[in-house]
C-alpha cells in the first residue's frame, strides 16, 4: 500500500492527537462499559439514548429485529405475563433462592469424589429440582461427573442442527475480611426494590437461572420444539472448568460428534449506551493464555559470603527485563476489537467527529490504523484488550535471611491475542531471556530441552516449563455465507430490547465483541465453528463497570434478570423457526 496516496499529513497526524487528549478517558471509559467482560454489578440507570440505527451497508451491518412468526401468539403472551407483577415475584425468588446456597470453587479442591467442598453442589441440583419442577419432568437431566448438569430437550425433527445454551452455577469465593464492606451479606439474596444482592447473583447464576426459567415457562405454555435444546451447566468455572466443562463437552461430543451444533451460546458481556447509543457486543472470540514458570537454581551457603548475584538477584533482573520489554500491539483489521470500534464509528451519535473520521479511514489506510493505536492506546486498559500482556503474578525464593537462596521461581500470567499463539507467546519469552542467560553464565533450558551452555562452569541454571496453555478460540463467523447463527442472535437481541421497552424500528446497534477472560466454552470448541458469549443485560452508561466484579457488593437488577428470561425465550423459538441454521 502506498501511504503516500491517503490524506493523513504528519500535521495532521499531530493535530489530530493532541485534540483527542482531552476526550480519549472519556471515550475509552464509555468503551468500557460495554466491552468489559462480566461478573460485575452493572448500573441499571435508564438507557436515555433515543437514537435510531440506520443500517450501513459498509461499516458495521445490522441484521432486521427478528420476531417469532409461527410462534408469534406464544411469545406476545409469554411477554405481557413476564411484564406482570406476579411473574417478577418469582423470577426474584429463583434469584434470590440460587444464591442462598454457597457453591464456592478454590484452587486447591482436590478430585470428584475425594473433596466435601464439592457436596453443596448437590443442594443446588435439589434447589433447581424444586424450583422448576416442570424442566425436570418433561426434559432429559443428567449429572455428569456427579455435579456437572445436562438437560436435553428432544426435539421433533432430529434432522435439525440441535442449539447449546450454557451456564455456571459455582461462585469465586467470598474473602471473611470483605465481610462488613458489603451492602448486604454474600449469600443472602437480598432484593432491595431494585437489586438481588449476593455473590453469583451477577456471575452466573442469573444466565443460568434465566435460561432454566426461559425453558420452564415455555413448556408451561406447551411449547415443543421441533430442534433439540441441550443445556449445559458446569460447576467449576471458577477453577478453568476442568472437572465440570470438560466433561460435560466431552459427553456432549460423544453423543453428538464434531460441528453437530447449530450454535452455542454462554455468559459474555451485554448491552450500553456508549457515544449516545445503546450497543451490544456479542464475544465472537477469546483470548489465549499460558503461565510461563521461572526457576532459578544457584549454589547455596552462607549469606557473609554471597557471589556477585544470588538466584532471587537473577530473577529479579530478568523480571525487570521482561516487564521492560512488553509485547508489541498493534490493531489487526480482522480482529473483533477493531470491528466493535468500526461499530461505534458507524452508529455512536455522539462520538467525536474526528475519532469517527479516524477509525472510518483506518478501513484503508495502515496511516490512519496507526493513528487509531495512538489515541487508543493512550488508555492501558484498551492496549490490554488488544495485545498479548504479561503479569508476574507469583514469586518466591529464599527460605533464612542469612542463608544464600539456591531457588527462586516466579510464574507469569500471559493472555494471548487473537492474532498470536502460544508458540509465539513463549519464543518472545525466550528471545528476551537468552542474552541474560548467557550473561549470568546460566545454563539456560525451556521445556526440558537445553538451548544455551556456558563456555565455562554454569553459576547456576534457568528453566521454563508451564503447566497449561490455551490458544485463541477461533473467531465465530459473523459476516458472509456463515454468518447466519450470527445474525439471528443480533435479531434476536434487537427483538428482546425493543419488547422489554415497548418499542419498535431499530432501537440497538449490534457488534463483534471479545471477553476479557475465558469461559467455559474453550471446552466446547469442537461442537460447533458458531460460539457466543453474551447474557442480555443492561449495562447503563456506568462509567465504573467493574463495580463488584468478583469482589464486594456483587448484585442483579430484577429487571436485568426479567429481560434476560425474554431474551432466551425469543431465542429458543427463533432457533426453532430458523430455516438457515
Amino acid at each position: 500500500m502506498n501511504l503516500q496516496s491517503h490524506s493523513w499529513s504528519a500535521r495532521r497526524q499531530s493535530r489530530v492527537v493532541r485534540s483527542f487528549k482531552p476526550i480519549i478517558f472519556v471515550a475509552v471509559a464509555a468503551l468500557l462499559s460495554t466491552v468489559i467482560f462480566l461478573f460485575s454489578t452493572y448500573d441499571i440507570s435508564p438507557l436515555t439514548s433515543q437514537h435510531a440505527i440506520v443500517s450501513s451497508k459498509g461499516f458495521c451491518p445490522q441484521e432486521d429485529v427478528l420476531i417469532p412468526r409461527a410462534n408469534f401468539e406464544l411469545w406476545t403472551a409469554i411477554g405481557e405475563e413476564i411484564g406482570t407483577t406476579a411473574f417478577k415475584a418469582s423470577a426474584i425468588h429463583w434469584l434470590s433462592g440460587a444464591v442462598q446456597i454457597e457453591t464456592e470453587t478454590y484452587d486447591d479442591m482436590g478430585p470428584v469424589g475425594a473433596e466435601p467442598r464439592w457436596e453443596n453442589r448437590l443442594l443446588f441440583h435439589e434447589y433447581l429440582e424444586k424450583t422448576f419442577p416442570l424442566v425436570h419432568t418433561v426434559l432429559k437431566v443428567e449429572k455428569i461427573n456427579k455435579y456437572g448438569l445436562l438437560y436435553t430437550w428432544q426435539g421433533a425433527n432430529v434432522s435439525l442442527k440441535p442449539s447449546l445454551l450454557m451456564a455456571h452455577f459455582d461462585v469465586v469465593p467470598v474473602n471473611p475480611d470483605t465481610l462488613s464492606e458489603w451492602a448486604y451479606p454474600p449469600y443472602s439474596g437480598w432484593f432491595d426494590g431494585q437489586l438481588i444482592w449476593g455473590r453469583g447473583s451477577n456471575d452466573d447464576k442469573s444466565g443460568l437461572i434465566g435460561t432454566i426459567g426461559a425453558i420452564e415457562v415455555l413448556l408451561r405454555y406447551g411449547f415443543q420444539p421441533s430442534r433439540t435444546f441441550v443445556a449445559a451447566f458446569g460447576f467449576d468455572e471458577e477453577g478453568g472448568g476442568s472437572r465440570g466443562a470438560k466433561e460435560l463437552a466431552a459427553t456432549v461430543l460423544h453423543r453428538y460428534g464434531e460441528n453437530s451444533f447449530a450454535l452455542i451460546i454462554d455468559e459474555g458481556g451485554g448491552f450500553s449506551e456508549i457515544f449516545g447509543t445503546v450497543f451490544a457486543t456479542p464475544g465472537i472470540a477469546e483470548k489465549g493464555s499460558v503461565n510461563i514458570d521461572l526457576s532459578i537454581a544457584a549454589p547455596g551457603g552462607h549469606s557473609s559470603i554471597p557471589p556477585e548475584h544470588t538466584s532471587i538477584g537473577i530473577l529479579s533482573a530478568l523480571l525487570v527485563h521482561l516487564e521492560n520489554h512488553p509485547f508489541e500491539v498493534h490493531i489487526e483489521r480482522e480482529t473483533s476489537s477493531y470491528q466493535m470500534f468500526q461499530c461505534f464509528a458507524e452508529y455512536g451519535a455522539t462520538i467525536p467527529a474526528a475519532l469517527r473520521d479516524a477509525i472510518k479511514q483506518s478501513a484503508s489506510s495502515d496511516v490512519a490504523l496507526r493513528e487509531v493505536e495512538a489515541i487508543l492506546f493512550q488508555d492501558q486498559w484498551f492496549k490490554s484488550l488488544v495485545g498479548t500482556t504479561q503479569a508476574v503474578d507469583m514469586i518466591h525464593g529464599g527460605v533464612k535471611s542469612n542463608a544464600l537462596p539456591e531457588q527462586a521461581w516466579a510464574v507469569v500470567n500471559h493472555r494471548i491475542a487473537t492474532t498470536s499463539s502460544v508458540n509465539a507467546t513463549v519464543e518472545h519469552v525466550v528471545d528476551l531471556f537468552l542474552p541474560l542467560a548467557k550473561e549470568f553464565d546460566l545454563k539456560f533450558s525451556t521445556f526440558g530441552k537445553t538451548i544455551s551452555t556456558p563456555e565455562t562452569e554454569p553459576k547456576g541454571s534457568l528453566k521454563l516449563t508451564t503447566s497449561f496453555g490455551l490458544e485463541p478460540a477461533p473467531i465465530s463467523p459473523f459476516r458472509g455465507d456463515k454468518s447466519a447463527p450470527y445474525q439471528l442472535l443480533s435479531g434476536t437481541i434487537k427483538a428482546t430490547y425493543n419488547a422489554h421497552r415497548d418499542l419498535s424500528g431499530d432501537n440497538i446497534a449490534v457488534g463483534p465483541g471479545m471477553p476479557t477472560g475465558n469461559t467455559d466454552t474453550k471446552h466446547y470448541w469442537p461442537l460447533s465453528e458458531h460460539i457466543f458469549r453474551y447474557k442480555h443485560h443492561n449495562g447503563g452508561s456506568s462509567n465504573n463497570p467493574l463495580s463488584g466484579a468478583h469482589t464486594v457488593n456483587e448484585s442483579f437488577s430484577a429487571d436485568s434478570l426479567l429481560e434476560t428470561v425474554q431474551f432466551f425465550v425469543t431465542l429458543i423459538l427463533n432457533i426453532d423457526e430458523s430455516n438457515k441454521l
